[in-house]
């Protein structure tokens, strides 16, 4: 054994200690002498991980990484080899991109089954790194079985051009910087990672003696990878190439959107933007997925109660919503969900947006653009002249914007708004020390929505935690709560990050009472708003928080992170 040579897939793993030296070398006489691939021996012998070992030959290799569970596999070219062939070669046809055949592999250097598979089917062979067990599964139904292994069907990952989007690339162009074919893949798989990831945004960071992209999942920030600083210029190129940006101009911001195209049901847009420092462009694409705004109000975390006042609200013929919070708090979401409910053949919607971020079917939306003048105000102005029942405004900035709409909501209008405040009391008090007259304010608000989003616990790894009762009464939590609930905590496992999986909303609503109208209108500050909010039963952010905590949805640590008394 001590002739044995650790190459590859099997150093990596000794590299990143996810297996020491000598099980390494025994795993690769072991899978030689058995005459199987590396890595399916490792995950059959339970040395690693099957997920660790997908991530870490796709991050070797350069190779994209697609997971079996969301892609549907009754779409596969099973006309285009037999069975014999894909479990001799322990490699799964995935579909077909013009004359090139895309094959899952739990190692993509395995020449010996691209080479017989190329031979089979009369197509050039490209791979893909898939996990092994879900490998092996997929090849044991391979031409029998008609059924899915995911939950995702239309909308699977097949169709995806990993060549890269034609609407958006220059390849008859060989000398265009854009299209150095290296950084092409790169790029793709930076991008089909962050949406299997579901990360909201992606950096891309130069700096003095590195480069590194950074994903944010979650709302939180994690470094993926650091490729080569040489690399800065060629893939600030690419970018700038796919979101149709000028690729000569490296001294100003500039603005773009990528749309990548997964199947024939379902497209990604990023939106682009590129900022000049001290060391390159740093590039961030926020990723924009229209399903997020069909989710439902049900699906948002909103308790029962807060649920109604917006969905009455919402019924209103008249009167201004707002919705508040920092950036990256949902507030999109929520404004998008309440126009998906209203949006009927029987009503007309307009919208001012900068930008727009997700296309509404239905809706009339306007990109607001303030070089020619296009300004919200200006947009909303001709709204009013066009007939609107329900009017949205991406963002109320000025005393000019809030006047306006404050006008429509009390001329027959609902309007939707938001701003950026931390409560909903203090968004009455923005809006007066805009320079809105307090009458104006009591008539036209009629609900305010003030939220944050807090990371959801993982459904598979959370684990139950006792906290001595005096510290989580010092939390806010009541003695009865603390005695009937039982609190999570945070793990960690393979389905998850760091214990945590997805979002869930956390709200402060607040309908303006008669009472609240009183103190508005005799210019009481926040600290007397949000007194008299409690007094009638509105739950404040911290509040709404805590009751996600005794729901099991999410971690006491998460709630003191995202709120703040």
């Amino acid at each position: 054994m001590g002739q044995v040579v650790l190459q590859g897939l099997a150093r990596q793993l000794v590299s990143n200690a996810q297996i020491s030296e000598e099980v390494a070398m025994q795993a690769t006489a072991d899978a030689h002498k058995a005459g199987e691939p590396f890595a399916h021996h490792v995950v059959a012998q339970s040395l690693v991980k099957s997920a660790d070992l997908a991530l870490t030959a796709s991050q070797l290799y350069g190779t994209p990484l697609l997971d079996l569970n969301a892609f549907d596999l009754t779409r596969i070219p099973s006309d285009k080899l037999d069975r014999k062939i894909v479990i001799e070669a322990r490699a799964l046809p995935l579909f077909i991109r013009g004359k090139r055949l895309y094959v899952g592999l739990s190692d993509p250097t395995d020449l010996r089954a691209l080479d017989a598979m190329q031979f089979a089917s009369g197509l050039t062979t490209e791979a893909i790194v898939v996990e092994a067990d879900k490998l092996a599964a997929a090849i044991e139904n391979y031409g029998e079985s008609s059924g899915s292994l995911g939950d995702l069907n239309d909308d699977g990952l097949d169709n995806i051009d990993l060549e890269d989007d034609s609407d958006t690339q220059t390849e008859d162009d060989p000398s265009d910087p854009g299209n150095d074919q290296p950084i092409v893949r790169f790029v793709n798989k930076m991008l089909l990672d962050a949406i299997r990831l579901g990360a909201s945004d992606i950096h891309f960071e130069p700096y003095e003696k590195a480069y590194r992209i950074r994903y944010r999942v979650d709302g939180v920030l994690s470094e993926v990878t650091k490729p080569p600083v040489n690399m800065a210029t060629r893939l600030a190129a690419r970018i700038k190439v796919m979101s149709k940006m000028d690729i000569s101009e490296r001294r100003v911001p500039q603005d773009g959107r990528i749309k990548m195209k997964l199947s024939a049901n379902k497209a990604i847009d990023f939106r682009v933007n590129t900022l000049p420092t001290l060391w390159g462009e740093k590039i961030v694409l926020r990723i924009l997925d229209p399903s997020s705004a069909q989710l439902g109000i049900d699906a948002l975390g909103y308790e029962p109660d807060q649920k109604d006042m917006y969905m009455k609200a919402l019924a209103q013929p008249q009167g201004m919503i707002l919705v508040t919070g920092p950036t990256g708090s949902g507030k999109t979401v929520s404004l998008y969900t309440g126009l998906n409910i209203l949006n009927t053949p029987e009503v007309n919607i307009s919208t001012a947006e900068d930008p727009v971020e997700i296309n509404l079917e239905g809706i009339n939306q306007t990109q607001v653009n303030t070089k020619v003048g296009l300004t919200f105000a200006e947009a909303l102005r001709a709204f009013l002249r066009q007939d609107p029942d329900v009017v949205m405004v991406g963002e109320i900035r000025d005393l000019e914007t809030a006047e306006i709409a404050i006008k429509a909501s009390q001329t027959g209008h609902l309007v939707l708004s938001t701003l950026h405040t931390n409560s909903a009391p203090e968004t009455l008090t923005r809006l007066r020390n805009m320079g809105v007259p307090a009458f104006n304010i009591a008539t036209s608000v009629s609900l305010i929505i003030a939220q944050r989003l807090a990371r959801r616990l993982c459904s598979h790894c959370k684990s139950a935690v006792e906290l001595p009762p005096e510290a989580l009464e010092s939390e806010g939590l009541a003695p009865a709560d603390i005695a009937t609930h039982t609190l999570y905590e945070p793990v960690g496992c393979e389905h998850c990050m760091n214990g945590y999986k997805g979002r869930v909303g956390v709200y402060e609503v607040v309908r303006v009472t008669p009472a609240i109208s009183e103190i508005i209108m005799r210019e009481g500050n926040a600290l007397e708003l949000a007194k008299q909010c409690h007094l009638e039963g509105f739950k404040s952010l911290r509040q709404s928080g805590l009751q996600k905590v005794l729901q099991g949805v999410t971690s006491l640590q998460e709630i003191n992170r995202v709120t703040k008394d």
